[in-house]
């Protein structure tokens, strides 16, 4: 963690030197200031971690406090029911013999190699 935001604010002085100079730019001055910013989240993201591990017990009162986990009711769209059309078209409950058939055809591709369906002029 020190090293990554030691790298963090030498990368912050490198584009500030790079600012000032004489082909620097205001994205210079821009990563300039966003380095110490990747530091200081360093350095917050390791104080969390190591008070979570130091006390399990409050993982579970935060989630507590922190609000409801579930979805509302409302805001997600309706699943699409049978009467849907566009469901419908998928419904596999017709009698089309010859989709079946192509079907078991197909299915035997997945199996061992022996137990593939042959070609009509291999039988």
């Amino acid at each position: 963690m020190v090293v990554a935001a030691l790298v963090c604010v030498g990368m912050g002085w490198w584009q500030l030197d790079r600012f000032e100079s004489a082909s620097g730019t205001a994205q210079n001055l821009g990563y300039a200031l966003q380095w110490p910013v990747f530091a200081i989240a360093f350095v917050w993201a390791y104080r969390r971690f190591v008070m979570l591990e130091a006390d399990p017990d409050s993982v579970e009162t935060e989630r507590s406090r922190s609000g409801p986990t579930e979805i509302p009711a409302g805001i997600l769209p309706e699943r699409p029911t049978a009467a849907d059309p566009s469901v419908a078209a998928l419904d596999d409950d017709d009698d089309d013999q010859a989709r079946s058939d192509y079907n078991r055809y197909l299915a035997g591709f997945g199996g061992e190699p022996d137990s593939r369906p042959l070609e009509k002029d291999q039988e």
